[in-house]
């Protein structure tokens, strides 16, 4: 009973030691975590703000659409808006930065965050990709369905379509709420 209750005593000691570290560990990394992410953040709002000036985030819909954040020309007057989309994909939840015009028309959209397939669903990180669907939402669809693309760039996202579903039915909303706003951003 003593050997058992000192092996007990041995691993709880053990135990506590490693808690201890890996608490000391995240204290003195956590702030650089925190740097490198918000650095992260504000290079993908600049590299999606299609040459506008960003304005202060504002509260999204509470729901897909995390924040707001206005957009405006040269002369201050707001040309349209960067939206922080949540979508699904087959890895799970995605989060994508995408710029609109005020018709809805999408300027530049990155992906910020995937667990997507390696080779397949994970081309949606490159700019190509977000590439294919700049310049919609306005007049014409955001393509939805891969049947809307044309057959090179079909072909290109063939093997990943829910991850495809993902980004297209996200961007195709953030369109959407663009257009719903009517300007008043």
């Amino acid at each position: 009973m003593k050997h058992i209750a000192r092996i007990a005593l041995v691993l709880f000691a053990i135990s506590a030691v490693c808690t201890a570290l890996c608490a000391v560990v995240n204290e003195v990394t956590a702030p650089a975590i925190a740097q490198n992410t918000e650095k992260t953040r504000l290079e993908a709002l600049e590299a999606v703000a299609a040459g506008y000036t960003i304005g202060k985030e504002q509260e999204g819909n509470g729901g897909d659409i995390a924040y707001v954040i206005p957009l405006a020309d040269e002369s201050g007057k707001t040309a349209g808006c960067i939206l922080q989309l949540s979508s699904s994909g087959y890895g799970g939840e995605m989060t994508i930065v995408a710029s609109y015009s005020l018709d809805g028309t999408l300027l530049g959209a990155k992906l910020m965050a995937d667990s997507e397939t390696p080779g397949l669903g994970k081309k949606a990180e490159e700019d190509w990709y977000m590439a294919m669907f700049q310049g919609k939402g306005g007049t014409e669809p955001i393509p939805t369905a891969k049947s809307m693309l044309p057959a090179d760039l079909n072909a290109q996202v063939s093997g990943a379509t829910i991850t495809f579903t993902g980004v297209s039915s996200a961007l195709a909303a953030g369109s959407e709420y663009v257009k719903g706003l009517g300007g008043s951003i």
